[in-house]
């Protein structure tokens, strides 16, 4: 048995290729959309992919299911559990053959083991898998977002994100079954999970790989309750805000994602094409935060190219208006590119390299700036009465500790509430480290307000040099 993970950083991702030596057949399970690293793998294997399948309708990034089966033709295996609101509507169109509890097939002499292991979703999935050229026990299973290092599949994303009323304790109630049936398994069963450290599909998910059952019995929190009742009050305390793009990626996987036939094209636009972009779509500067507050065009939004980009897009971007970028290499146009098809923002028109800025410059346009302000000036600042200060964290960061005096509008929530932010005075935007509340000044530049002013080293700064804090 060959098997290969495949990690995406920036969504937190695994996926896996597990493949048959004897046979040459594989199988992918949990595909990105950009499914070149998994036919490239296969052929370098000297391995055919024959089979693509999924743990669930995933909510944080595009599946790419049907793109790898268009481009292999191989069979696409898909759930048939979850009732009839949480089938994939596209199954039958694209004839795929339905899993459900308790079912088995083979990828060459590989066994695999349906168990339907609902929670995170209703119609979830885990595969045990058996290399039966040399065992008949299961080596390891593919828990999806089930079973992390750590943690478990959080059960309220249907009713935060997709907004489907009742779901939250219903499903932590079901994860709790799922898990106690899981757990009668064999201490030595690897644990091959969907997600790890940085995903918000969880809330203290472990950084390593994988891991077995066996530990994850003894360290995993998710093990530690005896009691129904006690597992739900945990599981759903302390989950981190659910990006806004979720309820997107599982309509858009539930009803079947647009087939592309390949990597996302991006092309040079002109400098005269600018000023209309702007009225008619969102220009994304994907510079460093630091180069785009030395200088930027006004009404662009900055969302800097680097590990939180994606989620950064998901949250703030719109999927049904026009997207153009600002970059300061065609390379990096591309790799936004590629970012921004992974969670479906389709919708991206080109890229100006940032020699557009200066040309703007010339052309008699004004430039904006983002003022900056230590945590030792702030502190002067509130006590006159100077500024508005606006922490921009999640709503958890923001119940462990805040900078008395802050108003709080977590980043995800700022473009609908900007209305509530007066502008009499400059405005502070601070958050951990500096990070998102420079994203958040680009942000209400964009809506219309001049005087912001970004926080350096946000709360983290200001609380470890001494200064009070507060607590819910």
């Amino acid at each position: 048995m060959i098997l290969k993970r495949f990690y995406d950083e920036a969504l937190a991702q695994a996926s896996y290729l597990v493949g048959c030596q004897a046979t040459g057949e594989a199988i992918v399970v949990d595909p990105l959309r950009a499914v070149e690293p998994y036919i490239e793998a296969a052929r370098s294997e000297g391995l055919t992919i024959t089979h693509v399948t999924e743990t669930h309708i995933h909510a944080d990034f595009v599946s790419g299911s049907r793109e790898l089966v268009h481009r292999t033709g191989a069979t696409l295996l898909l759930s048939d559990e979850g009732g009839p609101d949480w089938r994939y509507a596209f199954a039958h169109r694209d004839g795929a053959h339905l899993l459900s509890d308790q079912d088995t097939f083979r990828i060459g002499n590989i066994l695999f083991e349906v168990l339907h292991t609902p929670g995170h979703t209703p119609e979830h999935l885990t595969f045990l898998v058996t290399d039966t050229a040399g065992a008949d026990e299961p080596m390891g299973a593919l828990t999806g977002d089930f079973l992390f290092v750590g943690d478990v599949g959080r059960p309220d994303l249907l009713e935060k994100a997709a907004k489907v009323e009742g779901t939250m304790e219903a499903g932590a109630r079901q994860l709790f079954e799922s898990l106690a049936r899981f757990s009668n398994h064999e201490d030595w069963l690897q644990i091959w999970p969907g997600h790890g450290a940085g995903s918000a599909c969880g809330k203290g998910l472990g950084a390593v790989p994988g891991s077995t059952l066996g530990y994850e019995r003894r360290f995993n929190p998710a093990f530690a309750h005896e009691r129904e009742e006690d597992f739900v009050a945990w599981v759903l305390s302390g989950q981190p805000d659910p990006p806004a793009y979720f309820a997107q990626m599982k309509r858009i996987n539930r009803d079947g994602p647009p087939i592309l036939g390949g990597p996302p094209e991006i092309r040079a636009l002109a400098p005269d094409t600018l000023a209309e972009a702007l009225d008619d779509g969102v220009v994304v500067d994907v510079r460093p935060a630091d180069a785009f507050a030395g200088a930027h065009i006004p009404g662009v939004l900055n969302i800097p190219l680097n590990g939180s980009f994606t989620t950064m897009s998901g949250w703030l971007l719109p999927y049904d208006r026009p997207l153009h970028l600002i970059a300061e290499s065609s390379g990096d146009a591309h790799e936004a590119a590629r970012h921004l098809s992974s969670i479906g923002l389709d919708r991206l028109q080109g890229y100006w390299p940032t020699t557009v800025i200066s040309e703007w410059a010339r052309a008699g346009n004004a430039l904006q700036t983002v003022g900056r302000m230590t945590p030792e000036e702030l502190e002067d600042q509130l006590g006159n009465g100077d500024v508005h200060l606006v922490d921009v964290r999640w709503q958890r960061e923001w119940d462990d500790g805040r900078i008395p005096g802050a108003r709080h509008i977590s980043l995800g929530e700022l473009e609908q509430r900007v209305g509530e932010i007066p502008d009499d005075r400059p405005v502070v935007l601070g958050c951990a480290t500096g990070r998102r509340s420079a994203i958040a000044a680009s942000l209400l530049q964009r809506r219309g307000l001049d005087e912001v002013i970004n926080l350096e080293g946000g709360f983290h700064r200001w609380r470890d040099e001494g200064r009070p804090t507060e607590r819910a």
